[in-house]
Formats: structure tokens, C-alpha cells, sequence
């Protein structure tokens, strides 16, 4: 391995491990301006941000070295009982924070990071010095934003200093310093002489790059800003151990059936046998189920490394709106699909802005309604069977559905027909819908009708779905319902003729009995009551556009984010657990991917969402696509 590459991996670990100390120092920085006489945390803090700094003097990261040894100067004083720890210190310490997590970023993209803020640094130092005075409102504010803006600082406008990315890996020092350089560090430096900047950034961030498939470097049009999705996993050698000792078990298993095989081929059907073939044939398949679950397992990731960053996020909000509030976290350990960590981050933030936001009362407002001062947002993750369900749940305003309908009226989203006839569960879903806000005047927090339109779309991406709970004054929750893993998705085969479907379990809530007679005529939409409830009717020909071939006889009560219906069909095969195959070059409409039958038949997995865009109003189908039945009945 060269120097060059040895450094490299060094740095990426480095970015790792301060990554991962970093978030922990923020948390630990909430707990302690809840507790601050906790002095074992105050000491742990020092030594998490002590151990970021030494990584980042071993990389030559001056000026990040500069930002740690201030803010490590002030734990100093903390821990000492030099200082008091107030607000407005914790709000310096913080932002400090957030500027160490920016300049990880430029390391990350292969540049030394500039100079912290002049005024960050200045109120750093009169915090040691036991002079920093209340901040105003704005400063405040500016100060709890820092930390979420891009940074800019050391980006030059033309793209990544390749100089610079050559001393952040290498430690090696400028060319206007070479002179007076040690002569190793001199030799180090003339090792990239004449290499462009594609193959330098190639050697630096490899990993984080080059090893991605389809990479083309910065000249393909990639900014040097532009996160990359990070792909890669963490696993517990126990799990590989695992998926080792299942494999190894399977090819004794694979020996076994070859023997088996010789000898049947040679004429062997004896009973004994047949029975060693049936019990080796077994024993296969519960190896493969057995491995099939261990491999998912390393897909698996604890939710807790998801929920870290948001006390931080909560805090900062609350700070900013001048309210109080606690971020209580419930399940961390509840492990996760790896790929859906990074798409739940944002629709996570919307609700915890929405309920620090909307939700949490004034202090002022929570004294006279006799609640107590400090706000509870608990956010909670648990596995239910083979759902993973998400909890935001606050005590504040609620909601008020009347309220709701009025709003979507005013502004032209829902006619007066659509309010009087939806109820509680449809008026609270309104919030989902683009464009839909309570708030008359936006901010820089919300009110633009865009943060829960993003929050549903996401969730949905992910084959899940959100259910709103609310009472007005007692607070709001909303449950996110996520499926274990995204690589296998269970599903119910319904037939039309004699072509099988697959629609995603998740949605199916029962499958009922359809008699003609039962169907009903509701504003000219077909409909059934069901336990006292109307639903409208969705044919599975009328949405495919195709010609019935017999008459339907089952319905399955399916329910979305936004509508519950009846899905009529001709018959249904079971339930199966379809391993997804999507179809990227050719995508017909209202076809989420395919799967393979254990009989090797292909079936088509329907994406219900996109089918019913069609329809429009989205209350059913009209009866006149009956008429057909009651004929083919005759």
C-alpha cells in the first residue's frame, strides 16, 4: 500500500469514528444543560472532543485543530467549576459543534477547511474568559441555524484546492512552505507532482467515490458539494460468523443431494432412499430460510445511529422559537433495514419541526393550561411482527379537524361536497396534501404547504404509511408504519381470470364476500357498507382497463394514507413473501415490480397508489362497471 493510501484510509477512519464521537458529544450536550451539576458527563464530553481533536492535529486540519482547542479550553473551565453553565454558553458550545461537523464535510470532500467564523471564535473566547453576555433573539436564532447551512468556507469557487486535498490526507505542507520543509515531507509532496486533479481526488476519496459504480470524477458534472449516499454497512462479526457457518452447512447438504441423485440415477428408489432424499431436500430448505434471515440481519442497522442528531435538532428549534421542549427517545435499539435509515432522516426532521413548531405551546400557553413548562416529544421505534412502527407524539395544541376543513376550503383544495363528507381520520390527511398550511403567514420553519406533503411521499417511497392521531389541547401522534426490510415484501395474490396479482399485504386489512345485490349506488359511485361503513368499490379490470371474463366474488378491504377501499377481484392464491425485482428500462403503469412464484410463474407486484391516480376524486368506480357482472351472471 502506498503512503499516499495509508493516509487515505486514515482519514476515512478518522471521519468515521469523530462522526459517530461527535453526535454523542451533541446528545451528551443536551443531557448536560438538563443536568449541568452532572459532572461525569461533563467529563465525558471533554474526552470525546479531546480525542476529535488529536485525530484532526494528526491530519494537519489546522484551523478545525484551532476550533477544538478553543471549545476543548472551555469544557476545560466547565469541568473545573471555573464557569457556570448557562444558556448562552451552551448555545456557543454548540455552534462550535455544528461548524467541526461542517469542516468534517469539507474533509470528506477532500478539502482543508478554512477558518472558523471570526465571531464564532470571539464568543468562544469571551466564554472562557467568563464574559459572554446574553445574546439578542437574532443572534440566537442565527446561531441555532449555523450549524444546518452549507458551509462555503474553503469550497474556492471553482472547485476543490487539490493542494489542499493533498495536505488534509498527507499532512504534507504547502508549496510556498516547502523550503523550509523536513526533507521526508518535501519527497511526500513531489509523489502527486503532474497528476490531475481527476486522479488526485480519485486516490483521496476512493472510497467514498471511485469504488461507486458508473463514477466518472468531477469532470462528469458531479459538484464537489454533492453528498454522496453513503453505501456502506456496519456488521456484527457474529452475524457473518452466522451467514459462514449456515453456508458451510448448506454445501454438506449440496454433497448429500449429489450422492443421492448418483444413486437414484443408478436405479437406488428403495424407501430408505427416498426418505434420505426428502429429508436432505428438507433440511435445504430450512438451511436457505435460515441463511436467508441471517443475510437480512446484516442488512439491519440499530435506529438509535438514525435518532442521535435529532435531540440536538429539537433543542436548537426550541431555543429558537423561545420555547422548552424535551426530545424523549423510546427504542433506540430497534434495528432497521440499512437502506432505509437515509430516507427516513427527512420526514423524521418535518415532524419534529411540526411538533416543536405547531404542536408545543408558549411557555406562557402551556403555564395556563396547566401544563408543565418543559414539552415532552417523544419519538419511539418498535417492532411489530414484521412492521417496524415510528412514533412522533407531543402533548401540546392538537388538532381540530373542523379547523382542517375549514383551512382546505378557504384555500381551494377540498370542494364543500368533500368536506361534509369526510370524517375525523380524512380531515387530520389534509395536512399531507401540497400546498396545505394552518399558518396564514410562512416562516423560516414552516408554513409553506410543503414540509408533510414531502413527509407522506417519502414514506410512501418506502411502502409504508402514517396515521395521525389528534385531540385539541391534549396533543398530536403520528405512527409511521414501515415495512422490516425493503429487499422482501410480503404480498397477497389476488386473480383476475386466470392471471394472478400481487398487491402489498401492508395494505390489505380483510377479504370479504361480494354480492351484486349488495353493491349499492352512493352519488353514482358503486359501494358497499361494511360494518356500518361506506366504501367505495374499485374493480382490479376496471383499473387495469380490461374486459371481465367471470363474475367477481371477493373484495379486499384495502386502506392507504389517504383513502380506504374495496378491491373487487375474482379469487386469490395466498400469501407469499415476493423477493422484488424492479423493472428499470420498461415500468407499465401501476406496476410496482415483479416477483417469481415458487412454481417459476412471473407476477406482476401492482403499485395500488398509481393506479388510483386515475380515478381522480378517488371515491370509486361508477356502477355501471357492474352491469357487465349482473350480465355475465345471467
Amino acid at each position: 500500500m502506498s503512503d499516499f493510501q495509508g493516509m487515505e484510509d486514515l482519514l476515512q477512519d478518522f471521519l468515521v469514528e469523530a462522526t459517530d464521537l461527535l453526535s454523542g458529544v451533541d446528545n451528551m450536550l443536551i443531557d448536560l444543560e438538563r443536568s449541568p451539576e452532572d459532572r461525569k458527563l461533563l467529563n465525558d464530553i471533554f474526552r470525546g472532543f479531546h480525542t476529535i481533536k488529536g485525530g484532526a492535529g494528526f491530519l494537519n486540519a489546522t484551523e478545525l485543530v484551532t476550533l477544538c482547542h478553543l471549545t476543548e479550553s472551555l469544557f476545560d473551565r466547565l469541568r473545573n467549576g471555573e464557569l457556570a453553565i448557562t444558556k448562552e454558553v451552551m448555545d456557543s458550545i454548540l455552534a462550535a459543534t455544528g461548524t467541526v461537523r461542517d469542516m468534517f464535510g469539507h474533509l470528506e470532500r477532500g478539502v482543508q477547511p478554512a477558518a472558523a467564523d471570526p465571531a464564532l471564535i470571539a464568543n468562544l473566547k469571551a466564554a472562557i474568559a467568563g464574559q459572554l453576555a446574553a445574546p439578542s433573539p437574532t443572534a440566537v436564532a442565527a446561531a441555532v441555524a449555523a450549524p444546518a447551512a452549507p458551509a462555503a468556507a474553503g469550497m474556492p469557487a471553482a472547485g476543490p484546492n487539490w493542494d489542499n486535498l493533498f495536505n488534509a490526507v498527507t499532512g504534507a505542507v504547502p508549496a510556498a512552505e516547502a523550503a523550509a520543509a523536513p526533507a521526508p515531507a518535501a519527497a511526500m509532496h513531489t509523489n502527486v507532482a503532474g497528476k490531475s486533479p481527476d486522479e488526485i481526488i480519485k486516490q483521496a476519496v476512493g472510497r467514498r467515490t471511485t469504488d461507486k459504480p458508473g463514477y466518472q470524477g468531477p469532470a462528469a458534472g458531479r459538484r464537489p458539494d454533492e453528498k454522496t449516499r453513503d453505501n456502506s454497512i456496519r456488521v456484527d462479526t457474529s452475524r457473518l460468523d452466522q451467514v459462514l457457518n449456515l453456508s458451510g452447512e448448506i454445501g454438506l447438504t449440496k454433497n448429500r443431494l449429489t450422492s443421492l441423485r448418483s444413486d437414484i440415477l443408478n436405479g437406488r428408489s428403495d424407501t430408505d432412499t427416498l426418505h434420505a432424499l426428502d429429508q436432505a431436500v428438507s433440511q435445504l430448505d430450512l438451511l436457505v430460510s435460515d441463511l436467508q434471515n441471517a443475510v437480512m440481519k446484516t442488512r439491519m442497522q440499530p435506529i438509535g445511529r438514525l435518532f442521535q442528531k435529532y435531540p440536538r435538532i429539537a433543542r436548537d428549534l426550541a431555543r429558537s422559537l423561545g420555547k422548552d421542549v424535551e426530545l424523549v427517545l423510546v427504542g433506540e435499539e430497534t434495528e432497521i433495514d440499512k437502506t432505509m435509515i437515509e430516507d427516513l432522516s427527512d420526514p423524521i426532521i418535518h415532524l419534529i419541526r411540526n411538533a416543536v413548531d405547531h404542536g408545543v405551546e408558549t411557555i406562557e400557553d402551556r403555564r395556563l393550561a396547566g401544563k408543565p413548562e418543559k414539552a415532552p416529544v417523544r419519538l419511539e421505534a418498535r417492532q411489530e411482527g414484521d412492521h417496524i412502527v415510528l412514533i412522533i407524539a407531543d402533548d401540546g395544541r392538537g388538532m381540530n379537524a373542523e379547523r382542517l376543513r375549514a383551512k382546505a376550503l378557504e384555500k381551494g383544495i377540498i370542494t364543500d361536497e368533500e368536506a361534509n363528507s369526510m370524517d375525523e381520520r380524512q380531515s387530520f390527511n389534509l395536512i399531507f396534501l401540497p400546498g396545505f398550511s394552518t399558518k396564514d403567514v410562512a416562516s423560516d420553519v414552516s408554513g409553506r404547504g410543503v414540509g408533510m406533503d414531502v413527509v407522506r411521499t417519502n414514506i410512501q417511497k418506502l411502502n409504508g404509511s402514517i396515521e395521525i392521531k389528534s385531540s385539541p389541547g391534549k396533543g398530536s401522534t403520528f405512527v409511521i408504519s414501515l415495512p422490516l426490510t425493503l429487499a422482501i415484501l410480503p404480498v397477497l395474490l389476488v386473480q383476475l381470470g386466470h392471471q394472478p396479482f400481487a398487491v402489498p399485504l401492508s395494505m390489505v386489512r380483510e377479504i370479504l364476500p361480494i354480492d351484486v345485490a349488495q353493491v349499492q349506488e352512493v352519488g353514482g359511485r358503486a359501494t358497499m357498507v361494511v360494518r356500518g361503513e361506506i366504501m367505495p368499490i374499485y374493480p382490479l379490470h376496471y383499473l387495469l382497463g380490461w374486459a371481465p371474463e367471470q363474475v367477481a366474488e371477493y373484495g379486499v378491504l384495502m386502506q392507504t394514507a389517504e383513502h380506504t377501499f374495496i378491491l373487487a377481484i375474482d379469487g386469490f392464491m395466498g400469501r407469499e413473501d415476493a423477493v422484488i425485482k424492479s423493472l428499470e428500462d420498461f415500468r407499465p403503469k401501476g406496476v410496482a415490480g415483479v416477483t417469481t412464484l415458487s412454481n417459476g410463474q412471473i407476477v406482476l407486484i401492482l403499485d395500488m397508489k398509481e393506479l388510483m391516480l386515475g380515478l381522480g376524486d378517488g371515491r370509486g368506480v361508477p356502477r355501471s362497471a357492474f352491469v357487465v357482472r349482473d350480465a355475465l351472471a345471467a
